[in-house]
């Protein structure tokens, strides 16, 4: 089993940035796929980012392409939230997927195995 807590979240001014934190515990997840994902009130949950377990190959939504930056360690992922919109607001979850292939990213969020509780990220105008 594995437990993930997020942390980072706040409130911050449009052009401002956060970066968030995902603790992994239980087992280690340094050879599984990790993911950031967010849900807007009113929205469902959305594909934000994700990285392999090996050579951290990454892949990211279009809409936040060239502003966030996903990263990891042996016992944490971060997402680096750059130039923040009112539209980044929402909830984010990392999630780990128990991945055999070291160099796979998954964006496909019903292919994560476990999730985290979510930080609130609040972006104002």
């Amino acid at each position: 089993q594995v437990h993930l807590v997020e942390s980072g979240g706040g409130l911050v001014q449009a052009g401002g940035s956060l970066r968030l934190s995902c603790a992994a515990s239980g087992r280690t997840v340094s050879n599984y796929a990790m993911g950031w994902f967010r849900q807007a009130p009113g929205k469902e949950r959305e594909f934000v980012a994700a990285i392999s377990w090996r050579a951290a190959r990454t892949s990211y939504a279009d809409s936040v392409k060239g502003r966030y930056t996903i990263s990891r360690d042996n016992a944490k992922i971060y997402l680096q939230m750059n130039s923040l919109k009112p539209e980044d607001t929402g909830v984010y979850y990392c999630a780990a997927c128990n991945s055999r292939e070291p160099f796979r990213v998954v964006v496909d969020g019903r292919n994560y195995d476990y999730w985290g509780q979510g930080t609130q990220v609040t972006v104002s105008s």
